[in-house]
């Protein structure tokens, strides 16, 4: 068979199965492709060419909107490949890719896998010190990026290629590539070869280098494709930054694997009423949205209902499952739960038809060798680990390892196992529950913190819009729970707001679990909207070991009884 009926055969069996997680599991393996592979000759283009279904719909906020067919998508990539071979990229080459959700992103995506070239995404957001980082370690030989950021670069040294949408000073203009003349490409890559190089959003440390071949991401999606619930036709809108994995989980590969729809709407400042009213105008029947969404979305007037939404997930964090209670009981859907890393695809998650059980993300997806580890001993545990992928059955969505860092990389693949950083807990069904990041974790009066477990508690509270429980130091109980939080519309930041969500979580949680500190602040979050915990309790313990006295905190200890 072709690499094209190879691949195909392996997403078919997902849809067919698309309810079916025993069987989809039972029957499904990773495909593998003799002859080499490139997703966009040898699926995208296969099918898209000559198809004049939507593929990419992007509204923006005035009204304007503008849609593109796959042939356009085929032939705009074909004609944008040209001009970057005529520049001088080839296969192996790193691309720089920092544009926004716009059509030139795409063709890019397209435009340079079609090369054999590497795709390094980046936000838009950067500045010249992180840009800097970037060309440096990731070892940029070209960029891509809109004439308004060009300026950025005039201070990152290096002797790479430029090319601008929209036209810049000393740039290639991204417009000469509508007089190329469009060659159709045949495959040069093979499964190893490199595609992606991911910068991570650095929680805890120095942003990392991922890096994934041709079908870690192009084929480990399919993961992604059935945990989503996607089907030829449906209309995909996920809200993501690009420069960012889940970008490409959701905004390129899961949707375009379907042959569904990328609908996409842009905006300078998130409009609960406004969102929902493109997803009903649209017809978006699938929808993919971080927690922070979702939670602000259930603060607004979710009346006007789902329109033709058929599946709803969230990922990025641990969903909150008085979010999941909330849209079931206002729009009648059950939002799905997903877990992975830019590292992977999706590993566990709560897939179509099947029963979501309050606070688990889910079970493994099909191919994906899910176990739990014991931190301290390495050994595989029952009920309670590390989420570690197993090796010894190591799945095609893993990616091929930390770019230049082999002391990450030994650390990473210790004993047999991915480890993934996160702990949950499994019950005898299966089902998965996060726990929390291992470094996230803490203990309290000799007790085990999971700070995820009391946050959902908190955001149960119509004060509460987000927050992020951290130890505070404490010199008797070593280290107490407090609640750094964000409070909904209409809420002050008194001493008598903080008494009434303190009493909630004391009536709602476990002695041991009881949140003993409150503090109302903005969260820190790294740029892909993370919360940095680290920096919480790096501030606290900065509090304790210089006995500041001005700490703008409501302490339990002062509540009446």
């Amino acid at each position: 068979m072709s690499a094209t009926e190879i691949y195909r055969e392996a997403r078919d069996l997902l849809l067919r199965h698309r309810t079916d997680y025993d069987r989809a599991v039972a029957e499904f393996t990773w495909p593998t492709f003799p002859d080499g592979f490139n997703w966009a000759i040898d699926w995208f283009d296969a099918y898209a060419r000559g198809n004049d279904r939507i593929a990419l719909w992007i509204v923006e906020e005035d009204g304007s909107e503008a849609k593109y067919t796959f042939d356009e998508m085929v032939a705009r990539s074909d004609r944008l490949a040209d001009l970057l071979a005529a520049d001088g990229v080839g296969k192996g080459d790193r691309v720089l890719l920092m544009l926004g959700n716009q059509v030139e992103l795409w063709e890019s995506v397209l435009a340079i896998t079609k090369l054999g070239a590497v795709i390094m995404p980046t936000t838009t957001a950067l500045g010249p010190a992180d840009l800097i980082d970037r060309i440096d370690r990731g070892r940029a030989s070209y960029v891509i990026a809109n004439a308004a950021d060009a300026g950025k670069f005039e201070s990152v040294p290096g002797t790479y290629g430029r090319l601008a949408v929209g036209g810049a000073p000393g740039w290639r203009a991204h417009s000469d590539a509508a007089g190329m003349p469009g060659t159709r490409r045949e495959t040069i890559t093979t499964s190893d070869d490199t595609l992606l190089v991911y910068f991570t959003s650095g929680t805890t440390s120095r942003p990392k280098l991922v890096e994934h071949n041709q079908v870690s991401y192009p084929v480990g999606h399919l993961s992604t494709m059935y945990w989503i619930g996607l089907q030829p036709g449906d209309v995909h809108l996920n809200i993501s930054s690009p420069g960012w994995a889940k970008h490409a989980w959701s905004n390129v590969f899961a949707p375009w694997i379907a042959e569904a729809t990328i609908f996409l709407y842009n905006y300078t400042r998130f409009d609960a009423v406004a969102l929902q009213e493109q997803i009903r105008r649209a017809g978006v029947t699938t929808f993919c949205a971080p927690p922070t969404v979702w939670r602000m979305l259930i603060q607004a007037d979710l009346s006007g209902g789902p329109g033709s939404l058929r599946e709803v997930v969230a990922a990025g964090e641990p969903l909150n499952p008085e979010v999941i209670e909330q849209v079931q009981r206002r729009w009648g859907l059950t939002i799905r739960d997903g877990f992975g890393q830019t590292e992977t695809s999706v590993q566990v998650a709560n897939t179509p038809g099947q029963e979501v059980r309050p606070g688990s993300m889910g079970r493994p997806l099909p191919g994906v060798p899910v176990v739990l580890v014991d931190p301290l001993t390495g050994s595989l545990a029952d009920s309670e680990g590390e989420i570690c992928l197993d090796l010894g059955e190591r799945p095609v969505n893993l990616m091929v390892g930390y770019t230049d860092d082999p002391s990450r990389n030994a650390d990473a693949m210790a004993g047999g196992y991915y480890h993934t950083g996160d702990v949950a807990s499994r019950d005898k069904n299966g089902y998965i529950t996060y726990i929390g990041r291992t470094d996230d974790v803490f203990k309290a009066s000799d007790y085990k913190i999971s700070p995820f477990e009391l946050e959902s508690v908190l955001i149960e509270h119509p004060a509460v819009v987000e927050a992020a429980i951290v130890p505070a130091p404490d010199p008797i109980r070593l280290a107490v729970p407090k609640a750094f939080v964000v409070l909904a519309e209409g809420w002050e930041a008194s001493a008598g707001t903080a008494e009434a969500i303190l009493v909630y979580a004391r009536e709602n949680l476990a002695p041991f679990q009881r949140v003993r500190r409150i503090e109302f602040a903005d969260l820190p979050k790294t740029i892909s909207g993370k919360i940095r915990r680290v920096e919480l309790r790096e501030l606290e313990q900065k509090r304790f070991d210089t006995a500041a006295a001005d700490v703008p905190e409501y302490r339990d200890d002062h509540l009446r009884g």
